[in-house]
């Protein structure tokens, strides 16, 4: 499986986030546990595909350090990450499309980016990026999106709004309610089944935050959480359903500050993909 990355989404996030630099310590743990995986480069998005989810103007305050990115600094280091970031979920989307398989982007920072403003640590919204591109472009028909983070993902929802999209981008985020794990995980198959079973590909958030022990989460075990990516996993592969995923959330550290926890929630994301369980 396609894994897109490089050392250019990475940077230091002068935040209490760890997500700008959690794409190469999670690769690094990837590698390290012997996972089949390849490594390749994404292409940088250009400020044009950027603007079909943002208004321009917000684009480049962004990328020229005029205004605050998602992270509430003006880091120039953010801002040359970021055409990255987004890049590598438009390929992975592409790939999965282009193999029928899955593909994975892994980054984060995405859902709580606005059509004009970021937040939450988002920036620009590589989940509209893509689906729109693909949408545009003609590669998709119907792009669904199921955001597994703890949090609610407004940005998605005031992008899809703002622009009309609707009927063309399905939008499922667990954040805008609060559900029962054992009673989420039962239902999640046919969630799936019933949300996306006409959309040419699905963009999976597989969110770290919900974990019991995060502090800015809480309702879901490590099994939990690795279950329900076992079920979307094999819910897509019984759908024939392609799939681009991406990492988000997570915020707990261990007791050296490392996100040690946050990285075995991930390691554990990728074994569901490529082996089941």
């Amino acid at each position: 499986m396609k894994v897109f990355y490089t050392p250019k989404m990475v940077a230091d996030s002068e935040s209490f986030s760890p997500s700008a630099a959690k794409p190469k310590l999670a690769v690094e743990s990837w590698l390290t546990h012997g996972f089949n995986i390849d490594i390749v480069e994404p292409s940088p998005v250009t400020p044009e595909q950027l603007y079909r989810a943002h208004k321009p103007d917000y684009v480049d305050g962004v990328l020229t350090c005029r205004i605050p990115n998602g992270f509430y600094n003006r880091s120039k280091a953010v801002a040359n990450s970021l055409i990255y970031t987004s890049g590598a979920m438009l390929d992975a989307g592409k790939d999965a499309i282009l193999t029928g398989g899955f593909a994975c982007a892994p980054v984060s920072g995405f859902h709580h980016a606005c059509w004009d403003k970021g937040g939450g640590y988002c920036t620009f919204n590589g989940l509209m990026v893509t689906s729109l591109d693909l949408l545009t472009s003609g590669t998709a028909k119907t792009v669904g999106i199921l955001d597994c983070d703890n949090h609610y993902g407004n940005g998605t929802d005031d992008i899809i709004k703002c622009l009309g999209n609707e009927d063309r981008i399905i939008h499922f985020t667990t954040g805008k309610s609060r559900f029962e794990p054992v009673s989420f995980l039962k239902t999640l198959a046919d969630r799936i089944r019933n949300l996306y079973s006409a959309c040419d590909v699905l963009l999976y958030q597989a969110g770290a935050d919900p974990h019991i022990n995060d502090p800015l989460g809480g309702w879901m075990t490590t099994a939990q959480l690795q279950e329900r990516d076992i079920i979307v996993f094999e819910t897509a592969r019984e759908m024939s359903l392609p799939v681009a995923w991406n990492l988000a959330g997570g915020y707990q550290r261990d007791a050296n500050g490392q996100i040690l926890p946050v990285l075995q929630i991930h390691d554990n994301t990728m074994k569901a993909c490529l082996t089941g369980h």
